[in-house]
């Protein structure tokens, strides 16, 4: 997959954190289903049901989350590009083994870079929107607050990962 791509602010947001440890154990809590449960949906705001991660081109990316006691809400997307410890690329425009997604949320493609850094990690999460519109929804939805809030949780998680580990 071509790496290169044009930020346009006006339809994208890059979320960006330094985590102090090293790329291998910041690859494996992005990777590894029993570490994205442990991240992914803010706490305060419900909890991971199930997370599925086929890592190939065309596998599933999938992690089901229900808000507090509420119904469990599928999220679905299907990987574009995996390139251990570098970078991950998924979109949920498609379901897995390319196939046109139906949805009612706002799509995005998510574009996740690894960098080392020292004896750690830069982390660069990106997504993509259709338009502005699809922007402006996200953002107002909570999506933006929620993603920072997640964020925060794997950037603790994997210095919990490397504290446990040393």
């Amino acid at each position: 997959m071509n790496t290169k791509f044009k930020i346009d602010p006006k339809r994208d947001i890059v979320f960006e954190r330094f985590i102090d440890a090293p790329t291998r154990l910041v690859w494996e809590a992005l990777t590894k289903p029993e570490h994205v449960k442990e991240w992914y949906m803010p706490r305060e705001w419900g909890r991971v049901v199930r997370a599925e991660m086929d890592l190939r081109p065309g596998g599933a990316f999938s992690i089901d989350i229900a808000v507090k006691d509420g119904p469990e809400v599928p999220n679905l997307g299907c990987f574009l590009d995996v390139v251990p410890m570098e970078r991950l690329v998924w979109t949920s425009m498609l379901f897995p083994g390319y196939r046109p997604a139906v949805f009612d949320d706002v799509p995005i493609t998510a574009i996740m870079t690894l960098e080392s850094v020292g004896k750690g990690t830069r982390y660069v999460f990106t997504a993509l929107h259709r338009d502005e519109a699809d922007l402006v929804k996200n953002k107002e939805s909570g999506w933006q607050q929620g993603t920072e809030i997640a964020l925060d949780q794997f950037v603790e998680h994997v210095k919990s990962m490397a504290h446990a580990r040393a």
